[in-house]
């Protein structure tokens, strides 16, 4: 073999240790797909929190809408929705956000006081911090029986409807929830039975508060 054909078999070989990989089309595909969840999931917040859309799976349709997207675009979670809220509410949200969360942790501690018999908990975006002005009141209570509370309740006066569950509090199947509409607030109540809240799955880190949380929250300065 000579020797220029030798060399041309060298330089061949470091070309072809030297060019670069074929692109990966899935790995483009997946950032691709992530950032549109995340860009979904903000335009989401801003209609939940802006324009009182209460309905998440609405206001992910509609924002990917909004945004021009391809029909069947995958969605973002609801716990990518809660964290664009909370960062939405930390960078718009100013004095007007901190007002409406205090009166409706004050309208919730009230209620956990009410219903004090039954170990009530303040739950979803009041306890969490990432609710708007349009959101419900979360209370989650323990019974044996959801009965007893829908006695308590038409015994004191209070006025309350059977009602699904929210989207940002994610419940097991058989919980029993009411909503009770007030001056200040709506209250939505989800009744479990003990062995219910004593199986709450380990990764649920969402917050629950007890009256002396709420209180402290709101004696906070």
């Amino acid at each position: 073999m000579g020797r220029d054909h030798i060399a041309r078999d060298r330089r061949g070989q470091d070309r072809g240790r030297g060019a670069a990989p074929p692109r990966d089309g899935s790995r483009v595909d997946d950032l691709r797909a992530r950032r549109d969840r995340a860009r979904i999931a903000q335009a989401a917040a801003r209609l939940i929190a802006e324009h009182g859309i209460t309905d998440w799976s609405l206001a992910k349709r509609k924002a990917a809408r909004q945004l021009a997207l391809p029909e069947g675009t995958a969605l973002p979670s609801n716990d990518d929705v809660m964290q664009a809220l909370t960062d939405h509410h930390a960078l718009f949200g100013g004095q007007a956000h901190a007002a409406s969360l205090r009166r409706q942790r004050e309208e919730g501690l009230a209620w956990i006081r009410k219903l004090a018999p039954w170990e009530p908990l303040l739950e979803g975006g009041v306890a969490a911090g990432r609710a708007t002005e349009h959101s419900d009141v979360r209370i989650e209570l323990i019974a044996d029986d959801p009965k007893a509370v829908e006695i308590a309740l038409a015994s004191s006066g209070v006025a309350y409807v059977a009602s699904p569950p929210g989207d940002d509090t994610e419940k097991p199947a058989g919980v029993t929830h009411l909503r009770i509409a007030t001056p200040g607030a709506t209250i939505r109540l989800s009744i479990l039975t003990p062995q219910q809240r004593r199986n709450r799955p380990r990764n649920d880190e969402e917050p629950r508060l007890n009256a002396g949380e709420v209180a402290a929250l709101l004696a906070a300065p």
